[in-house]
């Protein structure tokens, strides 16, 4: 990823669904005005979503997902379909893509996930595409409109039109009103084997610029450094900020008058998921040997001997609970959508996942009366700590 382009977790997403060759590619090359996604008469030439990242003002940076073809065949074409309802589970803006020149533009494949899309509240147009072969062109209820890839007739209307949604998309900041400007903020970043080589994750990238914009003073230290760095501070910092991780030991090296919180809390709230996880944490307390608990991340990496998910998590958990727990993991795309057989389920902070995509797994859980935490609060819980995390945020 190049690191000065928004992450895709900050992106509106505007997918494209409808049948195949009804010409979604190429109004993804007509938006965007390139040649990014692959054209041709062939049915079927999209057979995985495929993002492609721009910017579309004045919603600002989005990410263009092309969907396979609703009315795909055989049992791969069953699959590719699956794979393109999937893509709602993190859709904000919703096209459906239609065939102007067929006789019946809106069959039953798009009426089946119009219903879903309504369904799920998402925000849509639908867009009949070849309007230039059209036979006859009928007048269009409010959402709708005509274009044409081809000719370019119609695409700055519909840019227009998405433009018309966003009030629906207010920007958001991380921790804008909690920190100040000149504020000193301690970032503490364990630099281990799990963690990327020559880098720093998603979440430390997102608050170091976040904290440069607010103009305050940051500074970031190892676990190894951090009572050296607040010795040699004039003054007590505003704000430390941790990896999960290394919750417990800043914990024990902070005086308790000093603010701390974690970057997957922060990021809980971010994405209007924190009294929600928060309200799951207590279900930690309930567990007992046999009781089954996922443990989820949003992407997939590399496992290190000492990763977190999988190897010290699981092992704070045992110290916590005494219990002999049944984990099970799961990471990227693949979230079950049955957790009924789970006790509690611990989900990362979810950097790389948009809002909406956070919104529909805590909604399966919801709705299956499981409780779900994330890592940031799940550990604080985990190290008694959950109070002292918490105490900067005006809501708590």
């Amino acid at each position: 990823m190049d690191l000065n382009q928004t992450p895709l977790g900050n992106r509106i997403n505007i997918a494209l669904f409808g049948r195949r060759n009804a010409g979604k590619s190429s109004l993804i090359n007509a938006l965007t005005g390139q040649d990014l996604a692959i054209v041709s008469d062939i049915k079927g030439t999209t057979t995985d979503p495929v993002n492609k990242a721009m910017e579309l003002l004045p919603l600002g940076p989005v990410n263009i997902i092309d969907t396979p073809g609703l009315d795909d065949e055989g049992t791969l074409g069953e699959y590719r379909i699956a794979k393109a309802h999937q893509v709602l589970h993190k859709t904000d803006i919703a096209l459906m893509v239609v065939d102007a020149s067929l006789e019946e533009p809106l069959a039953a494949p798009e009426q089946e996930i119009l219903e879903l899309i309504t369904k799920r509240n998402i925000p849509y147009f639908i867009v009949y595409n070849k309007q230039d072969q059209a036979k006859k062109l009928p007048t269009l209820p409010a959402n709708s409109l005509y274009v044409s890839a081809k000719t370019k007739a119609g695409i700055q209307e519909l840019k227009e039109k998405l433009g018309t949604l966003v009030t629906k998309f207010p920007e958001k900041s991380i921790l804008k009103d909690l920190v100040a400007p000149g504020a000193t903020v301690v970032l503490v970043v364990p630099v281990d084997s799990a963690a990327p080589k020559g880098r720093l994750i998603l979440p430390q990238q997102q608050v170091i610029r976040e904290l440069l914009d607010i103009q305050a003073q940051v500074m970031v230290v190892q676990t190894t450094t951090l009572q050296a760095a607040i010795e040699n501070l004039r003054h007590k910092p505003d704000l430390v900020i941790t990896d999960s991780q290394a919750f417990g030991e800043v914990d024990r090296i902070l005086p308790a008058d000093i603010p701390l919180t974690s970057f997957s809390i922060l990021f809980a709230r971010f994405k209007g998921n924190l009294p929600a996880q928060l309200a799951a944490a207590k279900a930690i307390d309930t567990l007992r040997s046999g009781d089954k608990v996922l443990i989820a991340e949003g992407c997939t990496h590399h496992r290190q001997c000492d990763d977190i998910g999988t190897v010290k998590l699981p092992k704070w958990l045992k110290n916590y609970t005494k219990a002999e727990l049944d984990l099970d993991f799961c990471s990227g795309t693949e979230f079950p959508q049955d957790l009924s057989n789970y006790k509690l389920v611990i989900h990362c902070g979810a950097c790389m996942l948009n809002p909406q995509e956070m919104k529909h797994r805590l909604g399966i859980a919801k709705q299956q009366n499981i409780p779900m935490s994330n890592y940031g609060i799940a550990i604080a819980q985990l190290h008694g700590i959950l109070p002292r995390a918490l105490a900067i945020f005006p809501e708590f």
